[in-house]
């Protein structure tokens, strides 16, 4: 199952740019009737309710898709094919990109201030920060301006995800997939179909299982219960935090006291993947009869889902530390 991850997040990039093109067809990029257009979608549209809850948890599985396949690289050394595991970090930036703007556009609380507090993580920028931050925004808050760009970029973005997955994969056909023994098999390969076909086939009918038992029986699970109110600048929410999926990069932003500081951790967390093929000194590629290391590798899924866990919570005494 560790090696199916790669056709799934295929799969997740097709679900979510087809249930997103039917959702493009009823929404409405105007701050006055974003919101209702998205009632209007789950209320009065044929499926809308369907169509809009499998795009939004669609969003979590393709998270859950891409940590799970970044974590199969890290453990099998996949990260040796340089070129294949750069353009996939590209991909990893670009996708979340692409959903902290999605995120942006129901227009309820959460999306409202979200924009606002990751947007003015640019005025970091030294000298052209304030003007930057203004750049992006359209005028000097987040407003009508900021959601007609960002529903562009919406549009825009899934499509050259789509393009540089085309480069993933022509790179990883010029090297050959990765296996779990870490060692060239040409003499142990077999053709593509029916092998792996049907086991990517298995894949999807598991995950699109998975997808729509979530869309049909607890489409609010994974959700902001703050996001089913219409955006007001003048409340603040008591509790800002991201979707689930970007609470380790928030727990690490928050974790810094110095507003610079957090944001450069925060890139620093993300780009740090393109410096693991340099950092690789074993002859063997991957962990598999590395003890010491798989006990490393371990250690960071658990440092992530602590981060996880911190990132969701009020930002108070025994969390801030712990965070830290």
């Amino acid at each position: 199952v560790w090696w199916n991850f790669g056709s799934l997040l295929g799969l997740c990039l097709i679900t979510q740019i087809l249930t997103g093109l039917f959702l493009a067809m009823h929404y409405t990029s105007d701050i006055e009737t974003a919101f209702s257009s998205v009632v209007h979608i789950c209320r009065d549209v044929n499926y809308g309710w369907l169509i809009r809850n499998m795009h939004a948890n669609g969003a979590s599985f393709f998270f859950i898709c891409l940590y799970m396949h970044i974590a199969r690289g890290l453990y099998y050394g996949s990260y040796l094919y340089v070129e294949t595991w750069n353009i996939g970090v590209i991909l990893f930036l670009l996708v979340m990109m692409t959903s902290f703007v999605g995120y942006v556009l129901p227009w309820g609380q959460m999306s409202f201030w979200g924009a606002t507090v990751i947007t003015n993580l640019m005025s970091t920028v030294p000298y052209v920060g304030d003007t930057l931050v203004q750049w992006i925004w359209g005028g000097f808050s987040v407003d009508n301006a900021t959601l007609t760009r960002f529903f562009a970029f919406h549009f825009l973005f899934p499509f050259i995800v789509a393009a540089f997955t085309m480069l993933h994969l022509l790179f990883l056909h010029e090297t050959g997939s990765n296996n779990p023994t870490g060692i060239n098999s040409n003499a142990d390969k077999i053709p593509f179909h029916p092998y792996f076909t049907y086991k990517d086939l298995l894949g999807f009918a598991v995950m699109l299982l998975g997808l729509t038992t979530l869309a049909l029986f607890s489409p609010n699970l994974l959700g902001d219960p703050d996001n089913f109110t219409p955006a007001n600048p003048i409340v603040t929410p008591p509790h800002v935090k991201p979707e689930w999926y970007f609470l380790f990069a928030y727990a690490i932003l928050r974790s810094i006291p110095n507003k610079l500081g957090g944001v450069l951790a925060l890139l620093s967390s993300i780009l740090v993947l393109m410096v693991v093929p340099f950092l690789h000194t074993s002859k063997q590629r991957a962990l598999t009869f590395r003890p010491l290391t798989q006990m490393l590798f371990w250690v960071l899924v658990a440092d992530m889902l602590v981060l996880t866990w911190i990132g969701g919570v009020p930002v108070e005494h025994p969390f801030i530390i712990i965070g830290q």
